[in-house]
């Protein structure tokens, strides 16, 4: 066996899983975490003594806090410790909404009221406008007789 038979071995084979073939062949893997080793590098972190044992924790298995951070996140919602909360402006409480709902509808009737008022006064006035008109023609046609 020759060395390069050994390299080849040891670079074409990671426990028995044939390397894959094609145009993706030599790109890098992601890497994927399994939920124990998840839980015990947050255990290991978090009972850190000190801010550098914790940094050569993440430099060790070369993780960034993020990581740490998406982990004990999706723990604890694991957990039901903390409730997912959804992005963005929190919703209105009902008698909140109802209140808005009632304001915007008596805005628009008061509006609708005026111009009601304003279409009686135009017709009022109109109406006493042809009546006068009318009492004028009435007085015309009288003395021609």
């Amino acid at each position: 066996m020759t060395i390069a038979d050994v390299i080849a071995g040891q670079a074409g084979h990671d426990g028995g899983v044939a390397a894959p073939d094609g145009p993706r062949a030599g790109r890098p893997k992601r890497r994927t975490f399994t939920a124990e080793y998840k839980l015990r590098i947050l255990e290991e972190y978090e009972n850190a003594p000190d801010p550098q044992h914790r940094n050569a924790l993440l430099r060790r298995e070369g993780i960034y806090t993020s990581t740490i951070s998406e982990w004990r996140r999706a723990r604890d919602a694991a957990a039901g410790a903390i409730p997912e909360k959804k992005p963005g402006r929190p919703a209105r409480d009902a008698a909140e909404a109802e209140n808005e709902r009632l304001r915007k509808e008596n805005e628009k009737l008061a509006a609708e009221l005026a111009r009601t008022k304003a279409a009686l006064e135009v017709v009022g006035k109109a109406h006493a406008l042809l009546e006068l008109f009318s009492e004028s023609a009435d007085s015309e046609r009288k003395p021609r007789k």
